[in-house]
């Protein structure tokens, strides 16, 4: 069997290594998993987004290295197509990567403003302008998908690469207590539901490393 190992910072604050984790459990795929210390100069760099590009999560997998959450994505939708990471149809897989697409190179604005810290709850957050337009294109996306694919999940039934992509701003969005209809409220539990989320969330909460610049009192 070839032995796959997915390199990961932590689980409490990195919105990318749980993407990367994400996808490789939906895929099926049997790895072991790498931690980099958070005090990592990489890692702290990937944290605190002051890197233009991101070498964490990363995937080994035999002699294939592949870092980048897209470029995981599109190794494991080759490697295991059965697994469903993107749709059957070529107008809902060409949509669900281009949501995916949208997700991994924009929202800079919420990234900075809410970043994800699953230990936190922030009941009486203020969401600046900037990361507010975010949102409702976020939720824009979640409600065009969730009617025309008819839920749970984004594309349906199961989830896919756009689940794996959202599932951080799911997250984040509890963590700051913002406001959401009920159709985006739903899909925000379907998500939180999942038993990969609940694994994930569990060891996060266990996580023992803290970085007080994630922690501000807001």
């Amino acid at each position: 069997m070839t032995r796959a190992v997915l390199t990961l910072s932590s689980k409490n604050y990195s919105s990318w290594c749980l993407r990367g984790w994400l996808l490789c459990r939906m895929a099926g795929l049997d790895f072991e998993e790498e931690i980099i210390p958070a005090d990592d100069p990489s890692a702290r760099a990937e944290l605190l987004l002051l890197s233009p590009s991101f070498l964490v999560p990363c995937l080994t997998h035999g002699k294939i290295k592949v870092w980048d959450t897209m470029a995981i994505a599109e190794y494991l939708n080759e490697v295991f197509p059965a697994a469903g990471l993107l749709p059957k149809s070529l107008e809902a897989r060409t949509h669900c990567r281009a949501v995916s697409a949208e997700m991994h190179s924009g929202f800079a604005n919420l990234r900075s403003a809410l970043p994800m810290n699953l230990k936190a709850h922030y009941p009486r957050f203020k969401v600046f302008a900037g990361a507010a337009a975010d949102i409702e294109r976020i939720v824009a996306i979640w409600r065009e998908c969730l009617k025309t694919y008819d839920g749970p999940y984004l594309f349906g039934d199961k989830p896919t690469l756009a689940d794996a992509m959202y599932a951080p701003v799911v997250t984040r969005l509890l963590t700051y207590a913002v406001k959401l209809d009920r159709i985006c409220a739903d899909y925000c539990d379907t998500v939180m539901a999942m038993p990969e989320m609940m694994e994930w969330i569990e060891a996060a909460r266990a996580e023992p490393a803290a970085l007080e610049e994630l922690e501000a009192e807001f």
